[in-house]
C-alpha cells in the first residue's frame, strides 16, 4: 500500500511540475531590472507578481497556482506595457522597449502568435477599409479603378474572415479561439450607403460576441466591444440631451444581450456606469440605475456601488408619487422656511450651488419660466449647497431670484441634501400640495411639459 501511495504522490508531483508554465520576456533597452505582472479585467488591472531581471532585459517567472486562469495579462516595464494571452503554455516573447508592438516576436506560445497576428490584422483592416471606403465614396463608378477598389475591398474582407474562421476553430476551447471569435470586427457591405452601414452596425455588430462566456471577463474584449458599439450611437453634433437618449438605445441593446450570464451582465454594467459617470452623462446613468441596477437587483463591485449609492437610493426611495421629505431651512434673512407649510399647488425644489457651471446655465432659464405669467402656477424652493454665505447671497442677487432661497451653508453635508440623496447639481423635484413627488425633471423643457400637463 505504501508503494502505491509513493507512486501516486510521484505522479501528482509530476503533474504539478507539468502544469507549471514558464513565462519569459526579453525587452531590449528596457533600462530596468524590475517588471510587474497584472491580470486584466476590462479597464481594471490587478497586480499579481513582481519580476526581477536575472540577466539584462530578461524577465521570467513560473506561472502556477489555482488563480492563474486563462485570459489576458499585462507585463509593465517602466511605462511600457506588453499584453499577452495565458492559455496554459510556456511563453517566450522578445521585443524592444521603444516600440513593443511593432518589434514583437513570439518565439514560444501559439496562442500569443495568434493574438499578435490578430492585433496587427485588426489594425491593418481598420486602416485599409477606411481608406478604400473613402476612395469608393469619391471615385467615379464608371472608372476601372473603382472596380479595382471593389476587388481589393472584397479580398481584404475575405482574408480577414478566413483568419477568424481558421483560428476560432483550430482549438475552439482555447481562450485565444474564443477571444478571436468574439473580438472580430463586423464585416459590412461596403457598397451600402453610409447610413445603411451604420444601421447594420447598430443591429448586428454584437452578433459574434459570446455573452454566455464569463471567461471573456478576464480580458479587454467585453469593454472594447462595448465602447466600439457606443461609438455607433455617438453624434457630436447632437445636443447632450439627445446624445444621451441615443446612448440609452445602445445600453438597452448591450445589456439585454449581456443578461444571459450574470457575471458578464455585471461586468458590462459596471463599465458603463464608470464611463458615463466620468463623462457626466447623468441621464444615461439614471437610466441604467433605474432600469437595470434596481430593477434586476444587481450586486455591483463595492467601489462602483459606493460611487453611485446616493443615485441608487434616490431612485429607490424618491420615485414618482413617493412622499417628499420635509425641508426646514433658513432663508437669507434667517427666517425658517418649511416645505410642508407652503400653500402652492406645486413646489419645485431645486438643489444648486453658485460654483456649479450647469447651475449657472439652468438657473436663468428657470427664472424666465417662473416669471412667465401663463405658467406661474408653482413656487420655487431653491436649496443652495454653498458653504459661504457671501457666495450664496451674491448669486441670488446677481440673478435677481425672487424665489424662496434657503441654505444651512453645510454643502453636501446639508440634511436636505442627505434626505434627498443629492449626488449632483442641479437636481429638481416637483412636489404637489400633498407633498408627493410628481416629477423629477432633468431639463427646463421637461419641467415645462410637466407644468402644462398639470394645467389640463
Amino acid at each position: 500500500m505504501r508503494i502505491i501511495h509513493i507512486i501516486l504522490l510521484a505522479a501528482l508531483c509530476s503533474l504539478s511540475y507539468l502544469n507549471a508554465q514558464s513565462l519569459n520576456f526579453i525587452v531590449k533597452g528596457s533600462g530596468s531590472d524590475k517588471a510587474f505582472l497584472f491580470s486584466v479585467e476590462g479597464e481594471k488591472t490587478f497586480l499579481i507578481d513582481s519580476l526581477t531581471s536575472k540577466s539584462k532585459d530578461h524577465f521570467t517567472c513560473d506561472f502556477t497556482g489555482s488563480s492563474r486562469h486563462p485570459g489576458l495579462y499585462r507585463l509593465l516595464v517602466l511605462n511600457k506595457r506588453i499584453d499577452f494571452i495565458y492559455d496554459g503554455e510556456d511563453i517566450l516573447i522578445k521585443t524592444e522597449s521603444e516600440n513593443p508592438l511593432d518589434s514583437m516576436k513570439v518565439e514560444k506560445s501559439e496562442s500569443n502568435s495568434i493574438y499578435y497576428s490578430f492585433v496587427r490584422l485588426n489594425r491593418q483592416y481598420k486602416t485599409k477599409s477606411e481608406l478604400l471606403q473613402l476612395i469608393l465614396m469619391r471615385y467615379p463608378k464608371d472608372d476601372n479603378y473603382y472596380r479595382t477598389t471593389i476587388n481589393k475591398f472584397e479580398q481584404l474582407q475575405k482574408e480577414y474572415t478566413e483568419f477568424v474562421d481558421k483560428y476560432s476553430r483550430v482549438n475552439p476551447n482555447s481562450f485565444i479561439a474564443k477571444y478571436v471569435k468574439s473580438a472580430q470586427l463586423p464585416i459590412v457591405n461596403f457598397l451600402l450607403p453610409l447610413d445603411k452601414q451604420l444601421s447594420f452596425l447598430k443591429s448586428h455588430s454584437l452578433d459574434n460576441i459570446d455573452f454566455t462566456d464569463a471567461g471573456l471577463i478576464y480580458s479587454d474584449l467585453l469593454t472594447n466591444k462595448t465602447i466600439e458599439y457606443l461609438t455607433y450611437f455617438g453624434n457630436p453634433q447632437l445636443p447632450k440631451e439627445l446624445l444621451e437618449k441615443e446612448f440609452m438605445k445602445a445600453v438597452d441593446s448591450l445589456l439585454n444581450r449581456a443578461k444571459v450570464h450574470p457575471l458578464v451582465y455585471q461586468h458590462i454594467v459596471e463599465y458603463l456606469i464608470d464611463g458615463f459617470k466620468k463623462y457626466g452623462m447623468d441621464m444615461t446613468l439614471d437610466y441604467i440605475v433605474q432600469n437595470y441596477v434596481i430593477k434586476d437587483d444587481l450586486c455591483l463591485d463595492p467601489k462602483t456601488e459606493s460611487s453611485i449609492q446616493r443615485r441608487i437610493d434616490q431612485n429607490k426611495k424618491l420615485h414618482l408619487n413617493s412622499p417628499a421629505p420635509d425641508i426646514k431651512l433658513p432663508d437669507i434673512n434667517g427666517r425658517v422656511i418649511e416645505l410642508s407649510k407652503l400653500k402652492s399647488a406645486n413646489v419645485l425644489i431645486v438643489f444648486y450651488a453658485s460654483w456649479c457651471p450647469h447651475c449657472t446655465e439652468l438657473i436663468p432659464e428657470l427664472d424666465k419660466l417662473y416669471k412667465d405669467s401663463d405658467l406661474k402656477q408653482f413656487e420655487i424652493l431653491a436649496v443652495s449647497l454653498d458653504e459661504k454665505k457671501e457666495d450664496w447671497i451674491n448669486f441670488v442677487k446677481k440673478n435677481k431670484l425672487d424665489w424662496l432661497n434657503v441654505s444651512d451653508l453645510k454643502g453636501w453635508n446639508s440634511k436636505a441634501a442627505s434626505d434627498y440623496f443629492i449626488y449632483a447639481t442641479p437636481t429638481m423635484f416637483l412636489v404637489n400640495n400633498k407633498l408627493n413627488i410628481t416629477g423629477k425633471p432633468l431639463t427646463i423643457a421637461e419641467l415645462e411639459l410637466m407644468l402644462q400637463a398639470d394645467k389640463k
